[in-house]
C-alpha cells in the first residue's frame, strides 16, 4: 500500500512541475505566443486555451498531492 501511494505522490508531484512550467508568465513568452496563434486560428474560447487547460491540470495535480501527502502521513505514522 505504502510503494503505491508513493508512486502515486511522485508522479502528482513531477507532473505538477511539468505542468507549472508549460503555463505562460505574465511576459506571455513561447507559450503565450503558441496559445495566441492558436486563439486567432480556433477563435478566442476562454475555456479551451492552453492556459485554461493547463491551470484546469495544475488544480487537478495539486489536490492529488495534497491527497498523496496526507495519505502517505498517516500511513507512515501507524507504524
Amino acid at each position: 500500500m505504502q510503494i503505491v501511494i508513493t508512486i502515486l505522490h511522485i508522479i502528482f508531484s513531477l507532473s505538477l512541475v511539468v505542468i507549472v512550467l508549460l503555463q505562460s508568465g505574465k511576459q506571455a513568452g513561447l507559450s503565450g505566443s503558441i496559445a495566441g496563434g492558436a486563439e486567432t486560428f480556433f477563435g478566442k474560447n476562454k475555456g479551451r486555451t492552453i492556459d485554461a487547460i493547463l491551470s484546469k491540470y495544475t488544480i487537478v495535480a495539486a489536490i492529488g498531492f495534497v491527497i498523496t501527502s496526507v495519505v502517505l502521513q498517516v500511513v507512515l505514522s501507524s507504524k
